[in-house]
């Protein structure tokens, strides 16, 4: 007689929770597989290759310039027995900068003093040019009847030559210095008057109006909306006005004589001394460049352009 084995539910589910926990501990031991490390390389700046191209069209130019007026200089004077040479212009340039600042007396000084008066003269001249234009140019940009009262006038003596007012001063001022510092006083005021009042009528109506509906004093007027906006254009004028200056201090020097480089100009054509002449030349031309690459550096410092 064979006798029937009975499973109750209980005893199936007894049976699952003993395999469970029998194959639980086995998974629970096995060995956790860590995640392979990926290295990341770090970021690394490549540097730009030189730009010799640029740099060649920049430097090459000026200089193939330069070597070919000194070479068309060489040709022309050859043979020539009065015009010096480009060779003896140069020893002579080696020996007047070898001492440019000796004194031998007031009238016998070495180029540098000289350049140095000139540059004083200039810097008196169109600093006082600078206070009068500037601000005479925002009114005549800003109010319409000084500027229909004043224009006529300045359009009657802006073309006159600087030089027909050097008699002038030496009228008013009985000396030659303060002559040539009022010459270079009226030539250096017309640009900056006329650029400042162009910047100043160019502004954009809609900044003006909202100047009203905000109800702001002149003062704020000035130096909040339009002095950003005329800047630029006055840089130019300002620009302009030192290379004026610069050329009519020459000319100025040349007739009320004392210290500057007009004047050693004059002195050294009649000591018959063209060699220092021509290093003159070079030398006011270089100076001229200075001042004016030195405005353009400032006005690019200033620009809202960007």
């Amino acid at each position: 007689m064979v006798s029937a084995v009975f499973h109750s539910p209980l005893d199936a589910v007894a049976d699952e929770r003993a395999a469970a926990r029998t194959a639980t501990p086995a998974a629970k031991e096995a060995p956790a597989v860590p995640a392979p490390k990926v290295s990341v390389p770090k970021a690394t700046t490549a540097r730009a290759p030189f730009d010799w191209r640029g740099l060649a069209l920049k430097v090459l130019p000026p200089i193939i310039g330069l070597a070919l007026l000194i070479g068309i200089w060489a040709l022309l004077t050859i043979k020539s027995t009065s015009f010096p040479t480009p060779a003896m212009t140069f020893d002579a340039a080696v020996k007047l900068f070898a001492d440019p600042f000796y004194r031998k007396g007031p009238n016998d000084q070495g180029i540098g003093w000289n350049i140095l008066s000139s540059l004083q003269r200039v810097g008196i001249g169109f600093g006082l040019a600078a206070l009068v234009g500037i601000p005479m140019g925002f009114m005549l940009g800003r109010f319409e009847f000084l500027n229909r009262m004043v224009s006529p006038l300045v359009s009657l003596l802006r073309p006159v030559s600087p030089l027909a007012w050097l008699p002038i001063g030496l009228l008013v001022f009985k000396s030659a210095n303060p002559a040539a510092i009022w010459t270079i006083f009226i030539c250096s005021i017309w640009p900056m008057i006329i650029n400042t009042a162009v910047g100043v009528q160019r502004v954009p109506s809609d900044y003006l109006n909202v100047a009203k509906v905000l109800n702001l004093s002149e003062w704020k007027v000035i130096t909040r909306i339009l002095f950003p906006a005329v800047l630029p254009y006055m840089l130019t004028g300002v620009r302009l006005s030192v290379g004026t200056a610069w050329l009519v201090i020459v000319a100025a020097e040349m007739l009320t004589g004392g210290v500057g480089i007009g004047f050693w100009v004059w002195d050294e054509w009649n000591n018959l001394n063209v060699q220092h002449i021509i290093i003159a030349i070079f030398v006011i031309g270089i100076v001229g460049l200075a001042l004016e690459q030195l405005l353009m550096a400032v006005a690019k410092r200033f620009s809202f352009d960007g």
